[in-house]
């Protein structure tokens, strides 16, 4: 392929002028560049094939899905969070991340997630049963311990101390943090290293893997079985019969962590704060909500929570955890209109995919019925978890949790909230920033 062709191109200066608001925020950005040149542009770089950003659904499929072996996630995630976080699932690529994959997919089907409704369930009480009422408290660290003890009994089922795993979560919360500091302010990385900050979070790092190896090697010798994740993982064998190393199960178990508890709180705390701002919306909501008794009810009432599953459906739309991707071409493809050259590196904006124009009505508003059984909700240009075989495998569970965890609160409580609109800070992921609500609880 000799004659390349790129969409639009985007002066450099305007990067640059703006650099400072980019690294702060770069959506408000992404959103005035695409309604300016389109819904892909490319940004011209020095010895090195253009940037292509694009909010296309057609570009995006192709890159994730439909020629998705010609693409490989960037080094900012297969080699830089890997020195975090390890090299699992996230992280990891080519064969081994596809030998992965195959050994861990079945624990993590609809039919075995079911299993751990009332685990799930019963986590999620506890935690609601602790939350302050009659007084605005902020949301996020709410919904932040909520989502952790849930991975968390769902990997160990109570099987660690409570001491521990506040412990394993300020690290990764840390190491988290720090992650995201080094990766946007990259021109001070030697001077994080000189700092010895670098080599601190390296220690931490370490520690919550030692944390969790004392987790697995105490589950080996006792020799119960639990009926939870780490079980799934100790008895699942390669197609040669082997079992994963406490290595490799330490990486997946971080991946879990850190991929699966925040997510989820962003996801239930911007759910929240929508329905809090559109009341219409939560009564319908809670008019199919119930207090559920046991697992059994609680897998029943699955099934009939539809309006509560439209709005964290809509709530993801508007305010997707994953609210950016990347990708980098392993060969020279052509995209759709285009024809791009090997190393081209893709940002897809997923967050403003989701608000295109071109796929959705009224995109800054929050219409659930969007999702109902009547609106569009095949609609091609909706990837909260992705697209392709890199799909996320705990979407099942996401949902099943959010599922259960916004029941339970509107059930429990009337919400209001003190803001109409929402501030975001797009990390890794997209948090919100200083969500309140107040809790009354219902009579």
């Amino acid at each position: 392929m000799a004659n390349y062709k790129y969409p639009d191109k985007v002066p450099f200066l305007k990067f640059l002028v703006h650099a400072s608001d980019i690294a702060r925020n770069p959506i408000p950005f992404h959103t005035k560049i695409f309604r300016e040149y389109g819904d892909t542009i490319s940004l011209r770089r020095f010895y090195t094939p253009p940037v292509i950003l694009t909010r296309d659904p057609a570009v995006v499929r192709h890159v994730l899905q439909k020629n998705h072996r010609s693409y490989k996630k960037s080094k900012l995630q297969t080699e830089f969070l890997s020195r975090y976080i390890g090299h699992g699932l996230l992280t990891s690529t080519g064969d081994y991340w596809l030998r992965q994959r195959r050994l861990i997919q079945p624990g993590f089907h609809k039919d075995r997630i079911r299993e751990l409704v009332d685990t799930i369930n019963r986590t999620i009480d506890e935690q609601v049963r602790s939350f302050r009422t009659g007084t605005f408290v902020e949301l996020y660290p709410l919904m932040n311990r909520l989502a952790f003890e849930v991975v968390s009994k769902s990997l160990f089922n109570y099987a660690a101390s409570p001491e521990i795993l506040k412990r394993l979560q300020v690290i990764i919360e840390d190491l988290q943090k720090f992650t995201v500091k080094e990766m946007r302010q990259p021109l001070k990385r030697l001077w994080f290293n000189i700092r010895g900050e670098v080599k601190e979070h390296l220690k931490l790092a370490e520690e919550g893997r030692e944390i969790i190896n004392t987790i697995i090697e105490a589950r080996k010798v006792s020799g119960k079985e639990h009926g939870d994740l780490l079980d799934m993982f100790l008895h699942s064998e390669y197609d040669d019969g082997t079992k994963m190393t406490n290595d490799q199960l330490i990486d997946e178990i971080l991946i879990l962590f850190v991929a699966g508890h925040e997510t989820t709180a962003s996801a239930l705390t911007f759910t929240l704060f929508l329905l809090a701002n559109h009341p219409e919306e939560l009564e319908r909501a809670r008019a199919e909500s119930l207090r559920l008794k046991n697992s059994e009810e609680a897998l029943e009432a699955l099934g009939k929570m539809e309006h509560i599953t439209c709005c964290i459906e809509e709530s993801m739309r508007l305010y997707p955890p994953v609210w950016v991707m990347d990708r980098i071409s392993l060969e020279d493809d052509t995209v759709e209109k285009y024809a791009v050259k090997k190393g081209t590196l893709f940002g897809i904006s997923v967050y403003e995919m989701h608000r295109n124009p071109e796929y959705w009505e009224d995109p800054e508003t929050f219409n659930p019925g969007r999702f109902s059984e009547n609106g569009n909700k095949r609609n091609e240009a909706y990837m909260p978890f992705g697209a392709g075989p890199r799909l996320c495998i705990g979407n099942n569970f996401a949902m099943y949790e959010m599922m259960l965890a916004v029941n339970t609160i509107i059930n429990t409580f009337d919400i209001e909230t003190n803001k109409a609109e929402v501030e975001i800070n797009p990390l890794i992921t997209l948090k919100p920033v200083d969500v309140e609500l107040r809790l009354t609880r219902r009579v």
